[in-house]
């Protein structure tokens, strides 16, 4: 049975050539006489002002209609007309792809970011006696064990993806299941060696970001989309910093916090409580954090179409129960007793060579996703028709790193390296205790200690970054990134992360009263470290995508990328750990953050050498 967009290319031809054919028997019907070939002074014209017929052969109908293919042609048209409409985030193609993957992407950050809300509290539980020096050391090393085996595997991962027996699919179920599993077994451990064996283990299974990036990228394939899909995923990043830290802070120890409801002589917790959450105080989050993802995994598998050229075709079990099952549940009646035809998107949306179609009243009616001309190669009669096979081969490693490959993957990883170092240190200098700093003077940099807050208020402090970061996403960064281009607006906004470096340590320095004054400061350099993050993010996701050489390689373009940001990742937080420890004790607790500005500015350098790329090997 010939599928939707088969009879929609059909249905279009015959339109086509029956108005084309209409629109010539209407020229001939206009004339008086018969139009004839030749030179104007053999021609006479009884009715005046007729125009008069080159010497050249006219060409047939049959002929130009060989010549220029009607789908090239409208399509060029509609595209040209499109691209003058403003891109709105309801524009936006396949929403139903878009959401699942925003779906299994928010699963992650929201594990990710609630743990880091009580680490520092069950990082103590372990061993009471172990000081906050070392505390903020091991910190650092249980956020970097996820990047560190990482790194090892991203790449293959990346790899596996672009393999036509693998697909992106299954690489991305792979690390959501792995992801579950690691997450429940961190709030069972009762060791620090036990929490570092699973984050590396759901590190090790997971390349998921790179393999999110790929399909996002072959999902929506118009440039003029792409400030807003590939803000998605950093998106949703913000939202599991907002809702993570609530989370962890609100479901830690739940025996001290709710004890009412699970402490002992409770309704549910009897005599002596509940008695796993006594055994494991930090269990409930974790445990939380595990059945979402498990569940955007069941999501996965029954709501995301494979997007690998090898596979599209291919028979998706997963899919078909999925809109078996969504069919049953919105299938709607009419009064004649017609079912009422899906309409999903990710069924009925014409893909990027779809043509357009010429609406009756003369209006060119626009599908809702317009092939990208830029994207889209011109087809000639002289031309060899394309191979309608796929290519399975995935590009050598010498062929895909370029020069602006690897400037690119630099600044991708210098990027990660500040970025993943403040959000592991931020996590660890809120809630150190505060130090004794009234013999300090400027212009001397000898000071120490934390701001002392709390485990609820420490998730407080970090979900301002997602409530300050959402806005910015959603409404600042579309219309600057349009208006000034991804390249330009990321080197425009980066320094503010220097400047946000440069001035958190001095916050250990306000006093605690009135509280009002370290909440706003607080809130300002947050806010700075987002804005410039919000620009970053997203607009190294875009150089990377679009610095790949072909089509073909984006998974392993991705899967590099991932593994440089792993690493980095992995030495930020751990090096960064260790140096705030040294701080602490030392009485110098800035100077891990200034090296932060200083790693920053080196990445504001590269931006200059570097340019954006048009993904297929040249300059957008």
């Amino acid at each position: 049975m010939p599928d939707e967009h088969s009879l929609y290319h059909k249905s279009h031809r015959l339109a086509t050539d029956v108005s084309r054919r209409e629109s010539l028997d209407s020229l001939l019907s206009s004339g008086s006489g018969p139009i004839t070939s030749g030179s104007s002074d053999d021609v006479e014209h009884p009715k005046g002002d007729r125009p008069t017929i080159p010497a050249a052969r006219r060409t047939s109908f049959l002929e130009e209609d060989e010549e220029q293919p009607v789908s090239s042609v409208s399509a060029n048209s509609a595209a040209n007309k499109i691209k003058d409409v403003p891109v709105t985030w309801t524009s936006l193609p396949k929403k139903g792809q878009l959401a699942v993957l925003t779906i299994a992407r928010l699963s992650e950050p929201l594990s990710e970011r609630s743990l880091a809300a009580y680490m520092f509290f069950q990082l103590k539980w372990f061993d009471p006696s172990v000081p906050d020096s070392t505390i903020t050391s091991q910190g650092g090393l249980l956020t970097a064990a996820f990047a560190a085996a990482q790194f090892f595997t991203a790449v293959w991962w990346g790899r596996a993806a672009d393999t036509p027996w693998i697909g992106r699919k299954k690489v991305l179920l792979v690390g959501l299941t792995g992801t579950a599993i690691a997450s429940i077994g961190v709030g069972f451990s009762k060791s620090f060696y036990q929490a570092i064996f699973f984050r590396a283990l759901a590190g090790a299974l997971n390349g998921n970001i790179g393999v999110m990036r790929t399909m996002l990228s072959e999902i929506v394939q118009e440039k003029r989309f792409q400030s807003r899909a590939f803000l998605l995923l950093p998106m949703c990043f913000n939202i599991g910093v907002v809702i993570g830290p609530i989370l962890g802070g609100f479901l830690a120890d739940p025996i001290s916090a709710f004890p009412n409801v699970f402490g002992p002589g409770s309704l549910l917790g009897g005599k002596n409580g509940v008695s796993w959450m006594v055994a494991f105080p930090y269990a409930l989050p974790n445990l939380f954090s595990g059945i979402f993802i498990f569940v955007s995994a069941m999501c996965v598998v029954f709501g995301l179409d494979e997007t690998h050229e090898a596979l599209r075709d291919k028979p998706d079990y997963g899919r078909k129960v999925g809109r078996l099952v969504t069919d049953l549940i919105c299938r709607r009646r009419d009064r004649t007793g017609y079912s009422q035809v899906a309409t999903d998107e990710t069924e009925m949306q014409p893909t990027p060579t779809t043509p357009t179609v010429p609406a009756s009243s003369g209006e060119t009616v626009f599908p809702r996703s317009v092939p990208d001309i830029e994207r889209q190669p011109m087809v000639s009669p002289t031309m060899n028709p394309p191979k309608t096979g796929h290519n399975t081969n995935t590009s050598p490693f010498r062929q895909i790193l370029t020069k602006n490959v690897l400037l690119t993957l630099a600044q991708h990883h210098l990027l990660a390296f500040h970025v993943s170092s403040f959000n592991a240190l931020i996590f660890l200098l809120l809630p150190a205790p505060r130090a004794n700093n009234e013999g300090f003077h400027f212009p001397s940099l000898r000071f120490t200690g934390g701001l002392g807050l709390s485990q609820e208020k420490v998730g407080l402090a970090m979900a301002i970054l997602g409530v300050i970061g959402l806005p910015l996403q959603i409404l600042l960064y579309p219309t600057l990134n349009t208006r000034l281009g991804t390249l330009p607006s990321y080197r425009l906004f980066l320094p503010f992360s220097v400047l946000a470096y440069t001035t958190l340590p001095f916050l250990v320095l306000v006093p605690n009263q009135p509280a009002w004054l370290v909440w706003i400061l607080l809130s300002l350099v947050l806010a700075a470290q987002v804005l410039s993050r919000t620009f970053a993010l997203t607009g190294t996701v875009i150089l990377v995508n679009n610095s790949s050489p072909s089509r073909t390689s984006l998974g392993t373009i991705h899967g590099v990328a991932q593994s440089a940001s792993s690493a980095a990742r992995m030495l930020g937080p751990t090096i960064g750990g260790w140096l705030l420890g040294v701080g602490l004790k030392g009485n110098l607790v800035g100077g891990i953050w200034w090296g932060l500005a200083v790693v920053a500015l080196a990445n504001w350098g590269l931006l200059f050498l570097i340019y954006e790329g048009d993904g297929k090997g040249g300059k957008a």
